[in-house]
């Protein structure tokens, strides 16, 4: 049987890899690719229960060790430091989608109870996909993307309550009367006590022990990977669920300086462990079933697709932010996640909803991950195929700009792209010294910071031909780019590259400065295009070291003009 069991797995998984490596080839993210797998593996080669219940359990593992990773990277202070539009897109877009898709399966015929956990279900997106696509695009630091990542920290923390209610609502399942609430006051009890002990444990052992375990990288994977188990062992025996348990066991060691080292190293494992629950989840799926919802997998898809980004776009531009910059961040939930995925697993296995709503919202997430890779992948070609109808939904677009440049006003000495730490700083300098400057960020809320306090400052979407009319530059001696790398990213080029092909092609015949961190910055550009290139570090060192001569030689001549002892003094006095 040992033989049967491992001879099916290996075979299984080259199926994997040779589906995958089609998946890949059509730029589909694994998961489509490991949940086909896992429809026409089973379809085609049947394995032995043996061979299955070792899958489940693999699976079973694989998501611990993932919810186990989400706790560990569980950053609440990244949505503080993106502002209210991360949490006000991120409600938002759940709130949304969870009401509108519950009336949307009602109205397709499903139960008040399926309706409610498809609709949460849809209200995921997924993190890995989106994080992949955006670090490919290098869009990760642009604004669209750090607006992304807000609110998708904020679905993961709706991902948490709505497991910790879904962990309630398992309670007492089938039981009656003073049994259940002896039940749910038992587990509420376990979840009080949980806390108090997670608290303790982060306050008083995470660090010292993680430390010790570091010494060891081998016995830190292993530790962390059995702790993992453990908690979610512990989270099912008193009702939490193995999934509760998983997350906060990574909760426990996210406040731990080694909470990278541990992501960094289980992230292989756990998409090789994952592998087995999207093959499980695929084998799970009766595809006779499958034909009469296919209609409602469609109209379910195309809600997803088209009315997740819509009411971003739309809750982004009511709050000043620009069409395009919404339409972008729109398009990164288009899609739902594995987490959907997990939570319909979890509603079945507490006996809320059948197998046909978990196969339901799988096709779902099948055809919506497949879709948005290719929408993400190509959104600025999308952009721009809509943009005549986006210019619509501009509804205030309180943008730090003035009406369009024709040549006359008063002489612009600067223009300084990028108000960033640096930036700032020169912003500042420049204004001292008596310089007439005039600010651009691609960030409307540090443009509306810096215009509050009283400087000259414009929102600048550097992509849009609009933007470069109500500019002065036939007017302007300088313009200075202080962004760094990735601040502004043009289709398929390097911010500064782009940006600099840009101001030459838009009558601009003044000169041009650069800020760079080394010359390894700088090997990519046409230096011809570049006038000055600043070495703000260096600069800083230089000035540094000079500030240091500067006061050992005001001390040494302090120190000779000090008198010595008894010189100057009268000499009959000295004599006495």
């Amino acid at each position: 049987m040992l033989e049967t069991v491992f001879h099916e797995i290996a075979w299984l998984l080259l199926g994997a890899t040779a589906i995958g490596l089609i998946g890949a080839t059509l730029r589909q993210p694994v998961i489509v690719a490991f949940i086909a797998a896992g429809i026409l593996l089973t379809a085609y080669f049947p394995s032995s229960a043996d061979t299955a219940s070792k899958i489940d359990f693999l699976a079973e593992l694989g998501i611990a060790l993932l919810l186990f990773l989400v706790g560990l990277k569980l950053d609440w202070r990244l949505i503080t430091t993106l502002g209210p539009v991360a949490v006000a897109t991120g409600l938002g877009q759940v709130g949304f989608t969870a009401a509108f898709g519950f009336l949307i399966g009602l109205a397709l015929g499903l139960d008040a109870v399926t309706s409610l956990y498809v609709a949460v279900a849809l209200t995921f997106s997924s993190t890995i996909i989106v994080v992949k696509l955006l670090g490919d695009k290098r869009e990760l630091e642009t604004l669209h993307g750090r607006i992304a990542l807000g609110f998708l920290i904020v679905q993961d923390i709706v991902v948490v309550v709505a497991m910790v209610v879904l962990s309630t609502l398992g309670i007492g399942a089938g039981d009656d009367g003073e049994g259940g609430l002896e039940r749910v006051g038992l587990v509420l009890l376990s979840l009080v006590a949980a806390t108090v002990l997670l608290v303790l444990f982060v306050r008083y052992v995470a660090d010292s022990l993680s430390g010790r375990l570091a010494r060891t990288p081998e016995l830190l994977v292993i530790a962390a990977v059995s702790w993992a188990a453990v908690a979610a062992t512990v989270g099912d025996m008193v009702g939490l669920g193995k999934e509760l348990g998983g997350l906060a066991a990574g909760v426990s060691l996210g406040s731990t300086p080694y909470r990278d080292m541990i992501s960094a190293r289980l992230a292989a494992l756990r998409d090789f462990l994952l592998l087995f629950f999207f093959l499980s989840l695929g084998a799970s799926l009766d595809l006779s079933t499958l034909g009469g919802d296919l209609g409602i997998a469609f109209a379910f898809s195309i809600f997803v697709l088209i009315g997740n980004p819509l009411i971003v776009l739309l809750i982004m531009a009511a709050m000043g932010y620009r069409a395009r910059t919404g339409f972008l961040a729109g398009l990164t939930v288009a899609q739902i996640s594995e987490f959907s995925l997990i939570f319909m697993a979890m509603g079945l296995s507490l006996g809320h909803v059948d197998q046909s709503a978990v196969g339901l919202v799988t096709m779902v997430g099948l055809v919506t991950i497949a879709l948005s890779v290719y929408m993400i992948t190509y959104s600025d070609r999308l952009y721009q195929w809509l943009r005549p109808l986006l210019r619509y939904v501009e509804f205030s677009a309180r943008r730090e700009a003035g009406s369009p440049d024709d040549g006359s006003g008063p002489p612009v000495d600067v223009i300084l792209f990028g108000l960033g730490r640096l930036g700032g700083h020169m912003l500042r300098r420049f204004n001292d010294a008596g310089f007439r400057v005039l600010g651009v960020d691609f960030d409307p809320r540090v443009a509306r910071r810096w215009s509050a306090l009283g400087y000259d400052v414009r929102y600048g979407d550097v992509t849009e031909q609009e933007f470069w009319t109500e500019l002065p530059l036939t007017r302007t001696r300088w313009i200075v780019l202080a962004i760094s790398h990735g601040a502004v990213l043009l289709t398929e080029t390097d911010a500064r590259s782009g940006l600099l092909t840009a101001i030459r092609t838009h009558r601009f015949g003044g000169r041009i400065a650069l800020t760079v961190r080394d010359d390894d910055e700088i090997q990519h550009l046409d230096k011809a295009a570049v006038d000055l290139i600043l070495y703000p570090f260096e600069d800083a060192a230089v000035s540094a070291i000079k500030s240091i001569r500067d006061f050992d030689e005001d001390l040494r001549l302090a120190e000779e003009r000090q008198p010595e002892p008894g010189a100057g003094a009268n000499p009959e006095t000295a004599k006495n």
